[in-house]
């Protein structure tokens, strides 16, 4: 019987010492039984990293046998000699290890990725990566051996997503943003690196892009005072006249969305998963006026938010109009469609400088008024859950009131004349 035993991988992996062994041994319940192994280390840290790899494998042979794939370690099936024949005995073959394929390095990445982040990263972050490597990375590697995948291959692969795809009305190839080809290399190197812990590779080929320029720093479209009163304008007239009598609720929620993003600085995702029990109106102390404190829960983690006055009001209504319980979202699903109709109404889709508009500039809005209206940079920066650096980066660097005209339009002040006066 063990007398000493740790569980792992949220009890799944078990790490344990039997009395009078010196060793550690490591068991786990997968297919319809147990397995077991000895880790044959003393040390119980050794023996829990150990354990850690020895599941991993485990639980990916596991998928491949299930999809009706064939483990590389099986031996082939022997033939056995006729009886009373005088054919030498047949000696048993093993089959060798092939080189691992990119195929089976992100089955190994996909399975302790999935179980390491968990609850650590993002589920919709989780799942972008296997929607990088099924869509764009599998169809171009594909059974290629992990070994194979050089600095060039990695070249084509760019080469190959910029080209790959014609747009149907301009028969132009149409380009992935740079973001998206970026997410995509990542993933790429992720996968490159576990092959890499497995050994299967001893270094990672150079993934950086060549002819790469330095970034052009833009910034993010967002609506001016002018045209957001535009917006909120329209969309209250939409709400008082929706174009059908059955859109009514849904012109009115979306109204106090514009208002409610405007005077918070939330993220659209944010605001999809904010519930009724995650904001609370209260009292502002230093102004005195009333103001909603919001548990946010985005990409950062938990974090808080004050909102202006000006979100008080279209909270209200909307938890009044929906009778919302306080598990129940408040916005929910995010009103893209809405907002493209009602920016291609008002002619406000596009900025000067051909920056599309979304739900997320209301956000870029928000940040923007708050700079115009002088408000301390590390405050606007901690209540939207950014960095100073992230603001004097998108933000600050294209508002004119950035700008102290005092401080530039200096003069030095003209010496005084001390000529002689002429003599009469």
């Amino acid at each position: 019987m063990p007398v000493e035993t740790h569980s792992l991988m949220d009890g799944k992996l078990h790490v344990y010492r039997r009395e009078g062994s010196r060793f550690w041994q490591c068991s786990t319940y997968m297919g319809s039984r147990n397995h077991r192994q000895t880790t044959k280390e003393e040390s119980l840290v050794l023996a829990k990293q150990f354990a850690h790899d020895w599941y991993l494998e485990r639980y990916v042979e596991e998928r491949r046998r299930r999809r009706g794939g064939e483990s590389l370690l099986l031996d082939r099936p022997v033939q056995q000699p006729v009886v009373g024949t005088d054919a030498p005995p047949v000696r048993r073959r093993t089959r060798t290890p092939s080189t691992p394929t990119f195929r089976q390095a992100t089955e190994a990445f996909l399975a302790e990725y999935e179980i390491i982040t968990q609850g650590e990263r993002n589920v919709d972050y989780v799942a972008q990566k296997s929607d990088h490597i099924r869509v764009h990375l599998l169809p171009f590697f594909a059974d290629r051996p992990v070994s194979e995948i050089t600095a060039g291959l990695v070249q084509e692969y760019r080469v190959h997503r910029q080209t790959s795809r014609l747009d149907p009305k301009t028969g132009k190839p149409k380009r992935p943003a740079r973001a998206t080809l970026h997410g995509e290399i990542v993933t790429l190197r992720q996968v490159l690196k576990t092959a890499n812990r497995k050994g299967w590779i001893t270094a990672l080929p150079d993934m950086s892009a060549p002819y790469k320029s330095s970034g052009k720093v833009e910034h993010r479209a967002w609506f001016s005072p002018d045209e957001y009163k535009m917006l909120y304008e329209a969309t209250r007239e939409r709400a008082k006249n929706p174009p059908k009598e059955r859109w009514r609720e849904v012109c009115e929620t979306f109204h106090d969305y514009v208002l409610f993003m405007g005077n918070t600085g939330l993220r659209p995702d944010e605001s999809a998963r904010l519930e009724l029990r995650d904001v609370t109106v209260v009292k502002d102390e230093s102004t005195g006026e009333r103001i909603l404190e919001i548990e946010v829960r985005g990409k950062r983690g938990v974090g808080y938010c004050k909102s202006m006055p000006g979100a008080v009001l279209p909270f209200e209504r909307v938890r009044k109009r929906k009778q919302l319980k306080p598990t129940e979202r408040i916005f929910g699903k995010t009103p893209r469609e809405l907002m493209n109709t009602v920016l291609d109404e008002l002619n406000l889709k596009f900025d000067r400088d051909g920056h599309i508009r979304t739900c997320y500039s209301l956000r870029h809005t928000y940040i923007c008024l708050r700079l115009l209206e002088n408000a301390d940079i590390y405050q606007v920066a901690k209540n939207c859950r950014t960095s100073v650096e992230m603001i004097e980066k998108f933000y600050g660097r294209h508002l004119k009131n950035n700008i102290d005209a005092a401080a530039i339009n200096v003069r030095r002040p003209k010496p005084k004349q001390t000529g002689r006066r002429k003599a009469k």
